[in-house]
């Protein structure tokens, strides 16, 4: 693949050949320069003789860790760590060493392309809209799309927003007077109440088991 100079450059270290030929492929289609390592030895000469903006770096490898690598980038390189741990006192580790962000294995390939988007934006001073996630599905809010792992959804004007809704609403119990207060039709007019029940219905068979929309009896809905 020709590279330019305007492109982004990643350090992917991960000793799993599936996995970083998969994310090496992903990461190359959305326009990024990507060197990949299969240890902390190969990290370090790639360290030496290149600058990279971003660096994926698996928690686990064959002679270190993640922590070992992190250790040799400069301080303005954006760290995005992989894992198959997912206990708090590796993740607040893993902040306290200067990650960006923290994503478990197994992945959906779609969250972490988006995740990386956002931490670049982040890192280079710009104000990047956030990456939701609810269940299998990953909203990418800067474009207004969402992702069942790594599918676009087509969702209507009004079905994004409901799920926008309930994304940033989780866990908790939105009354049918809540949600109805807060979207609107194309032309900015309000719902009805039974149209609400319809578009419910229409969401839910879109999402399929990826998200569990639980309707709370008298009262509204509630997704955790």
């Amino acid at each position: 693949m020709m590279y330019t100079i305007s492109m982004k450059r990643i350090l992917l270290v991960e000793d799993d050949a599936i996995i970083s030929s998969g994310l090496v492929y992903a990461l190359e289609q959305e326009g990024y320069a990507v060197v990949c390592s299969k240890n902390v030895d190969e990290a370090k000469q790639a360290i030496l003789t290149d600058n990279f903006d971003l660096a994926i770096l698996d928690m686990q490898l064959p002679d270190g860790s993640g922590f070992d690598v992190r250790a040799l980038l400069p301080t303005e390189t954006a760290v995005i760590f992989l894992t198959v741990v997912d206990d708090e006192g590796n993740i607040v580790r893993a902040f306290e060493g200067g990650a960006d962000d923290y994503i478990t294995k197994p992945f959906r390939l779609r969250e972490l392309l988006l995740r990386v988007k956002r931490t670049l934006n982040t890192k280079g001073g710009e104000t990047a809209a956030p990456v939701l996630t609810l269940g299998n599905v990953a909203i990418d809010t800067a474009l207004g799309k969402a992702y069942l792992d790594e599918t676009l959804l087509e969702l209507t004007a009004l079905e994004y927003r409901l799920l926008l809704i309930f994304a940033t609403n989780k866990g908790q119990i939105l009354t049918r007077t809540q949600i109805l207060e807060n979207i609107w039709d194309s032309a900015g007019n309000f719902v009805e109440d039974n149209t609400l029940t319809v578009y419910i219905k229409r969401l839910r068979d879109k999402l399929g088991d990826a998200v569990n929309i639980k309707t709370v009896r008298g009262v509204g809905y509630r997704v955790d």
